[in-house]
């Protein structure tokens, strides 16, 4: 077990409020905040993870990294790219060897690693310690079996056939369901649906079919008519799914960079930091 602190979400509803990958420019607010939680964790580990900064103008990863070693957490993650980048383009690993050079903590590498065969190039290229798997196991689950082979220098299995993906499909709609309810449930599941089946021959129709389930047994029936030995095509692994594309301008409270020194929790001092939309 272990406690992971996420200080890159970069989305707006949270860094509009201080939250997420707004923290790190605060150093004298992150550190006051790990401090906290390695203190307050007892034996358990704590880690960090945190991108390159806001944007190019405030580049923290490096402080955050200091601050993350000088606390006492286990290690660090670092997403190598910037909150105002969202997910747009290349994840810039050399940040990522940047940063183990600077700290003696263990870091992983976060930030385009949709095949097994990534996970070691970014190892080899930065010589971090370790990988963080964002988007690529969207509807890729077995990506964590395949980091398993070759971490173990063994090459990937193949990729599952239609037939066992739509097993692995069922099999995590059902626990979607037994944690949440149906109805809730299948609803979210759509998304996944969409990108279990992205990349197979001919599968726009098959989503098109699959956004209109709403229970579980629709979903058996759909399985049932699928050709179940359609081979998965191993392009297919790095289709991209989940947020894709786009940069932006990063939200923060008013004022919030006038005084970077200012360790108070962006709640207490900002008030109301609604920006609406």
């Amino acid at each position: 077990d272990h406690i992971d602190m996420n200080f890159g979400c970069p989305v707006r509803k949270v860094t509009r409020k201080g939250g997420g990958a707004a923290i790190p420019v605060k150093h004298n607010l992150l550190r006051n905040i790990v401090r906290a939680a390695v203190r307050n964790a007892g034996d358990v580990p704590v880690t960090i993870k945190f991108r390159i900064g806001i944007d190019e103008r405030y580049t923290t990863y490096r402080t955050a990294g200091s601050i993350a070693e000088d606390e006492g957490c286990a290690a660090v993650g670092l997403h190598a790219r910037t909150a105002a980048q969202l997910y747009d383009g290349e994840a810039r690993w050399e940040a990522i060897g940047e940063l183990k050079q600077h700290v003696s903590i263990p870091v992983l590498g976060n930030g385009d690693i949709w095949e097994a065969e990534d996970a070691l190039r970014m190892m080899r290229l930065t010589g971090c310690d370790g990988v963080i798997v964002g988007r690529g196991c969207l509807g890729r689950p077995w990506l964590f079996r395949d980091l398993a082979a070759v971490f173990d220098g063994e090459p990937p299995p193949n990729p599952p056939r239609l037939g066992e993906v739509f097993d692995i499909m069922v099999e995590h709609a059902r626990a979607l369901v037994e944690w949440s309810g149906e109805p809730y449930a299948m609803r979210g599941f759509r998304k996944h649906s969409s990108w279990y089946t992205k990349g197979f021959r001919n599968s726009a129709r098959l989503r098109t079919r699959l956004m209109q389930v709403t229970t579980l047994a629709q979903l058996l029936e759909v399985a049932g008519d699928v050709d179940r030995e359609l081979e998965f095509p191993p392009q297919a692994m790095r289709v991209p799914r989940g947020k894709t594309g786009g940069t932006q301008k990063v939200v923060l409270p008013n004022g919030y960079l006038d005084d970077l020194d200012d360790p108070t929790p962006p709640c207490e001092a900002a008030g109301d930091m609604h920006s609406g939309g």
